[in-house]
């Protein structure tokens, strides 16, 4: 999300939201110097994982479900319900008031990433942005979402 949200797709502010805590769950550096440190502004793992399923109820049904208005095709879709799927199953293991160590001890958290970052990646790309960047603070992110 390096400037402006995808307004081209219906719900454009479902898909910034899930692109934000996708790009935060999957950068383990990321999540070392901003979540573990507790620096202000990136909010936590819990943080993400309700921008990832607030609105979408990803934690309930599909993500094929939003084929066309928040994920661009199929292959979005899958690799969101991977990625969602893994980071939930961690947190119900865990509980969603750990503390952020908890989450990334975890022996299914490399594999929790690495199912964030492939959904990252292939969002970012579609979107034609770059998967690279650092994640934009959540009150970068709410400005970009009322500027739009």
């Amino acid at each position: 999300m390096d400037g402006m949200p995808p307004k081209d797709m219906p719900w454009w502010r479902w898909r910034s939201n899930v692109r934000s805590a996708l790009h935060m769950l999957s950068d383990p550096a990321f999540q070392r110097e901003c979540w573990l440190t507790g620096l202000p502004g990136y909010g936590d793992v819990t943080d993400a994982v309700y921008r990832l399923v607030e609105d979408t109820w990803l934690d309930n049904w599909s993500a094929d479900k939003y084929i066309g208005t928040i994920f661009r095709d199929a292959q979005e879709a899958a690799l969101v319900d991977v990625a969602v799927l893994r980071v939930l199953r961690i947190m119900h293991q865990v509980g969603a008031d750990a503390p952020v160590a908890a989450y990334l001890e975890h022996p299914g958290w490399p594999e929790a990433v690495h199912a964030a970052r492939d959904a990252h990646v292939l969002l970012s790309a579609n979107d034609g942005e770059d998967p690279d960047r650092p994640p934009h603070s959540l009150d970068a992110l709410a400005a970009m979402l009322r500027a739009a």
